[in-house]
C-alpha cells in the first residue's frame, strides 16, 4: 500500500492533495493507496473534509524502512517524517522551489511546476481521467486551490489555477465567492487553540544568514483576533523556537480581505531582518507590509540579515 503525504502542519492542499492522488492511484492506476497525514489538519482543512463527505486521513505516526510513499506539495526533508530516505519514495508532485536532500531507490516521477496549488498540478497531471472523478475528489480540489490561491488573491495564483478552478466548480454547480468565504471563516476560528499552537499552525524553518527562523503565517478574514492575542503570541515564541531549533519566531498575520500582512516584531533581530528585508521602519512591536499575501513569493525569497 503506498502511503501519500503532505508535509507537516498539515493545511488544506497537503490535507487534500494526498486524497486526491490516492483515487487516482487506486482506481485509475490500479495501485493501491492511501492517504496519511504529518500532523492534525487545521481548520480550514477539517471544513473541506466534513463539506465534501471525507473522513480524516489517519495521522502517520511512523514511517517504517522501505515503505512506498508519494509525496505531495513539498519536497523539503526538513518538512517530512525522519528516516524519509530509508523509505521507497515513487513520486513527488509539488509546486515549491527544488530544495534538495531526497534520495531515492531508483529513478521516480518527479513533477515540479511554477503553479500555486498541487491540486492544480494533480488536475492537469489527471487529464482525461477526471471525467471518472467523484464529486469529493473534485470538490476537494476545488478547495485547494481556493486555499492556497487565497481565492486568487495570491500573487502565486496563475492563469492555469483560475481556469481550473472555474473549471471544477463549474462540474460542482459550485459558487466559488460562497466556498471561499465558508471556507475562510473556518480559517479565521482559532479560539480554541493555544498561542504554540497558532505559532506551529502553518510555519516553515528558514535559514537567514547565520540565523534559524521558523517563519509562521496565519491566514484569516479576522486579524484582529489573532493581533488581540499579540502579547501572550510573543511570549510563546522562544519555547516555540527552542522546540523546532529555531532562533526566532517570524509570524505574519495575513488579512486576507485586506491584502496586507502584519508582522510581530517582538525583538532587534526581528526588528533588524524587517527593516531589512521589506524596507520599512519599524516603531513598535508591529509592522504593516501592504500587499505581503505569500511567504512562498514575497516572504521567504527576500528575508535577509
Amino acid at each position: 500500500m503506498i502511503k501519500v503525504f503532505g508535509h507537516f502542519s498539515p493545511d488544506t492542499d497537503s490535507t487534500g492533495s494526498p486524497l486526491i492522488w490516492a483515487w487516482y492511484l487506486t482506481h485509475i492506476r490500479n495501485t493501491p493507496a492511501e492517504a496519511v497525514l504529518l500532523g492534525d489538519p487545521n481548520t480550514e482543512a477539517k471544513f473541506a473534509l466534513k463539506h465534501w463527505g471525507f473522513d480524516q486521513p489517519e495521522i502517520l505516526q511512523d514511517l517504517a524502512p522501505g515503505t512506498p510513499v508519494v509525496i505531495v506539495d513539498t519536497n523539503n526533508p526538513d518538512e517530512l517524517p525522519k528516516g524519509i530516505n530509508e523509505a521507497d519514495i515513487q513520486g513527488i508532485i509539488d509546486h515549491h522551489k527544488l530544495v534538495g536532500g531526497l534520495e531515492t531507490k531508483g529513478p521516480i516521477d518527479i513533477t515540479i511546476r511554477p503553479l500555486a496549488c498541487t491540486a492544480t498540478i494533480m488536475y492537469e497531471l489527471i487529464g482525461k481521467h477526471m471525467a471518472q472523478a467523484p464529486r469529493g475528489v473534485m470538490g476537494m480540489m476545488l478547495s485547494c486551490i481556493l486555499s492556497d490561491t487565497l481565492e486568487f488573491r495570491s500573487p502565486t495564483t496563475t492563469q492555469t489555477d483560475k481556469a481550473v478552478a472555474h473549471a471544477l466548480a463549474e462540474e460542482l454547480g459550485v459558487d466559488i465567492g460562497d466556498l471561499a468565504a465558508q471556507m475562510f471563516a473556518a480559517k479565521s476560528d482559532v479560539s480554541a487553540f493555544s498561542d504554540a499552537e497558532l505559532l506551529k499552525m502553518d510555519a516553515k524553518k528558514y535559514k537567514v544568514g547565520d540565523k534559524t527562523f521558523r517563519i509562521s503565517v496565519l491566514e484569516t478574514t479576522a486579524p484582529d483576533q489573532i493581533l488581540s492575542r499579540k502579547d501572550a503570541l510573543v511570549a510563546a515564541m522562544p519555547r516555540v523556537a527552542a522546540e523546532d531549533g529555531a532562533d526566532e519566531v517570524m509570524l505574519f498575520v495575513i488579512d486576507i480581505l485586506n491584502e496586507e500582512a502584519t508582522l510581530l516584531v517582538p525583538n532587534d533581530t526581528v526588528r533588524k531582518v524587517a527593516e531589512k528585508s521589506f524596507n520599512v521602519t519599524v516603531s513598535g512591536d508591529t509592522v504593516l507590509l501592504p500587499g505581503v499575501m505569500s511567504r512562498k513569493k514575497q516572504i521567504i525569497p527576500v528575508l535577509t540579515q
